[in-house]
């Protein structure tokens, strides 16, 4: 049997359309900007965000941080949430690459709260840092999504004081999804955007950047500068373009799923589901058992679990996940729970 897996949506598997389309695929050299694929899923992500021209690249480590680094120069300050991808899980790229420094600010549901953007600008005192970016999450790692009107007013305020937003969209479709608009309508509202193609859209690798021309002809560059130049990359474009056309209609699938599994797990007293958080595809409970101990008994059953933020598990929906899965889980769960209860 194969393993069950719930700890991302990062481990899906190219589908069998994407297989054959990656098989197929025609190539050229994408350094030289002939890699025909390549050139048309660029072209597909930049119409999709609204942005003038997109990138290609490995990561969404990468792309955040390539946008970073074309956003700033070495000395400058950027707000970021205190709980975001950027700040926790990008291992101080900013600083190292980029040489900036963080302004944090703690989110409430995702959000950083006006007043405290705004007190967090830098005024013109030869003592202060140049505050250069505001970067949002959406949808948030913390498995909700920020409204438009949040987004709109971030950018106004960024715009006030002359000063860029950039968003790390790394599932930025399933904010789509959730809101019921288009990623265009939430690319609106910023300068930069990242997403995924393997968070979800089963892609095996790659992140797109969006923005206007001259943001992607550096940001370009900046990707050669870290090694990011790549070649016949139009085998991965294949996947990514399957990805946008076909992956990004069917995540309310896995939204769905994601909310029949809380259910499920509410019917369980020894766990406690965050039901404020389920806004995409991610469930994250709190239980009275050892979740380490869990694992490691789900794994003996073909199941996969991890993603321990502190005290909570995320239960991670993707396109590699049936109903089916999801009852298995539960029934797991289950014969666990009435092992611990006669041990």
């Amino acid at each position: 049997m194969l393993m069950i897996d719930f700890r991302s949506d990062t481990v899906t598997k190219p589908t069998k359309a994407m297989r054959k389309a990656m098989a197929e695929a025609i190539v050229g050299d994408d350094v030289y900007g002939d890699d025909p694929t390549i050139n048309e899923l660029e072209r597909l992500a930049a119409a999709l965000t609204g942005k003038e021209a997109a990138l290609f690249v490995p990561s969404g480590t990468m792309g955040n941080q390539l946008s970073i680094y074309t956003h700033t120069k070495r000395g400058d300050e950027i707000i970021v949430g205190s709980g975001s991808h950027i700040k926790n899980y990008e291992v101080g790229a900013s600083a190292v690459l980029s040489g900036v420094s963080f302004h944090l600010i703690d989110e409430q549901r995702g959000m950083m709260p006006l007043v405290l953007i705004e007190a967090g600008i830098r005024g013109d005192d030869i003592h202060y840092p140049d505050t250069a970016v505001i970067c949002l999450e959406n949808a948030h790692g913390s498995g909700v999504v920020l409204p438009l009107d949040y987004m709109r007013a971030v950018h106004e305020l960024a715009q006030k004081y002359a000063i860029k937003v950039h968003l790390d969209g790394a599932r930025l479709f399933n904010a789509a999804t959730h809101l019921g608009c288009t990623a265009k309508e939430i690319a609106q509202h910023v300068d930069s955007v990242t997403f995924c193609l393997s968070k979800g859209l089963a892609s095996p690798i790659g992140s797109m950047i969006c923005g206007d021309e001259a943001f992607i002809r550096r940001a370009r560059k900046g990707r050669k500068l870290l090694g990011g130049g790549m070649r016949q990359v139009g085998i991965l474009g294949a996947a990514g373009l399957i990805s946008l056309q076909e992956m990004t209609e069917r995540l309310h699938v896995d939204h769905d799923n994601a909310k029949y599994l809380a259910g499920l797990l509410d019917q369980l007293p020894e766990f406690d589901v965050d039901n404020d958080r389920l806004d995409i595809n991610m469930v994250f409970v709190r239980s009275t058992l050892d979740f380490k101990d869990l694992a490691a008994y789900l794994k003996q059953h073909d199941v996969i679990i991890g993603g321990y933020k502190g005290a909570y598990l995320r239960l991670a929906v993707h396109n590699d996940i049936q109903r089916s899965d999801i009852d298995y889980l539960f029934d797991r769960i289950k014969d666990y729970v009435k092992e611990v209860q006669h041990a």
